[in-house]
C-alpha cells in the first residue's frame, strides 16, 4: 500500500452554480412545460439552459458541481484535498479553477480549448427551502480516461466519485479508472448516488459497483430506495447492509443513518432554519470522510457531517461561509 500524500480526491461535474428564489407557481409551470420535477435534478441542453437563465430572478453564482462542493467543504474542515472535473477556457472556467485553489485544493485538469463551454447549473430554491436543479453539463461531460492522473488517485486515502458522473460513457470509463487504481494502491472509493432520477437511469449499474466496487456509500433515503426499488427506509437500509463496507444514508429532518458492519448507527438531526437545501448532501459527505480520514469513530463521522449539512441549508449556495474546522471540537463534545 503506497503512502497518501492526500486525504481524498473527488472526482466530477465541474460546474458553476446559479442561484435565484422561485415561487412554487414558477415551479410548477416549467414542470407542466419541460417536466421539471421539483427537488430533483434534470439535464438540459445550451439552448434551454440560456431560456430558463433568462425566466430566472436575480441570483448568485459560484462554483459547484456536487463533488466539488464536497471537496470545498472538505479543504474548510482541514482536510488535504485534490480535485479531478472538466471546465472550458473561458470565464467562468477561470472563476472554478480559482475557487477551487483558493480553498486550498488541488484542481490541475486541463481545460477544454476548444467546444462546448464551462458547464452551468441553474438552481430555483422555492420558499420550503427545497431547490429544483437543471443543469446543462457542457465541458464537463468532455473529462474521459486521460483526465484521471493515476499518480494522483493513487495517492490519496479515499477516491470519491460523483454519482452524476454516470451520464455520460467516456466520463463512465474515467470513473471506472479511477476506482481502479485507488483499489489497486490499496486505498478505498466512495460512491454518492447524487439523485434519484439518476439512480433510476443507472440502478443495475450502481447496484453492481455499491457490491463489488465501493468501500463507503451515500444516498438520502429517495435514492436508497429507488436503488433497491423498495418502498421504505428500513427495507433499503436492510438491503445496503453488507454490501458494502460503510453507508451513510440521509434522512433529512429525520437525521441519518450509519450502517458499518453489525453496527447501525443512528444520528439525529440539528436544529436549523432551511433557507436553501443545495449541498446538503454534498456538505455530509464532507464532513463524515472528513472524519474518516481523521480516524474518528463513526458516531462522529456522521455527527460531522449533520453539523456541516446543518451550517449550508441556513443560507443561499452550497458551500460553506464558516470555517467547518471550527465544528470539529463540538463534534468530539457531543
Amino acid at each position: 500500500m503506497s503512502e497518501p500524500l492526500y486525504d481524498m480526491v473527488a472526482i466530477g461535474n465541474a460546474l458553476v452554480d446559479v442561484l435565484a428564489h422561485a415561487t412554487e407557481e414558477f415551479v410548477a409551470e416549467q414542470d407542466r412545460q419541460y417536466n421539471m420535477k421539483k427537488g430533483t435534478m434534470s439535464l438540459i441542453d445550451e439552448v434551454r439552459a440560456v431560456a430558463l437563465y433568462a425566466q430566472m430572478g436575480t441570483g448568485i453564482e459560484s462554483s459547484g458541481g456536487s463533488a466539488g462542493n464536497t471537496m470545498a467543504g472538505f479543504a474548510s474542515f482541514g482536510g488535504k484535498g485534490a480535485y479531478i472535473g472538466k471546465v472550458a477556457s473561458d470565464q467562468l472556467g477561470d472563476v472554478f479553477r480559482h475557487d477551487m485553489k483558493a480553498q486550498g485544493v488541488t484542481h490541475e485538469t486541463a481545460p477544454l480549448a476548444v467546444g462546448a463551454p464551462t458547464g452551468r447549473c441553474l438552481i430555483l430554491v422555492t420558499p420550503d427551502g427545497q431547490r429544483t436543479m437543471n443543469t446543462f453539463l457542457g465541458a464537463s461531460v468532455e473529462m474521459g480516461v486521460d483526465d484521471i492522473d493515476s499518480d494522483l488517485i493513487a495517492s490519496a486515502r479515499i477516491t470519491y466519485l460523483e454519482g452524476y458522473l454516470y451520464d455520460r460513457e467516456q466520463a463512465k470509463r474515467a470513473f471506472q479508472k479511477a476506482g481502479e487504481i485507488a483499489h489497486d494502491a490499496g486505498h478505498r472509493v466512495a460512491l454518492t448516488l447524487s439523485d434519484p432520477f439518476c439512480v433510476d437511469r443507472h440502478r443495475a449499474d450502481f447496484q453492481y459497483l455499491v457490491e463489488n466496487h465501493v468501500d463507503i456509500l451515500f444516498a438520502n433515503e429517495d435514492e436508497i430506495k429507488s436503488l433497491y426499488e423498495v418502498e421504505n427506509f428500513e427495507q433499503a437500509a436492510k438491503i445496503v447492509s453488507g454490501k458494502c463496507e460503510i453507508s451513510a444514508l440521509t434522512r433529512s429532518e429525520k437525521g441519518s443513518v450509519v450502517i458499518s458492519g453489525d453496527q447501525i448507527i443512528e444520528i439525529p438531526p440539528q436544529k436549523a432554519k432551511v433557507v436553501d437545501t443545495t449541498g446538503a448532501g454534498d456538505q455530509y459527505a464532507a464532513g463524515f470522510l472528513y472524519g474518516f480520514t481523521q480516524g474518528m469513530d463513526m458516531k462522529t463521522c456522521g455527527l460531522l457531517g449533520t453539523l456541516a449539512a446543518t451550517e449550508v441549508i441556513s443560507h443561499m449556495g452550497p458551500r460553506p461561509e464558516i470555517k467547518y474546522a471550527d465544528l470539529v471540537a463540538q463534534a468530539k463534545a457531543a
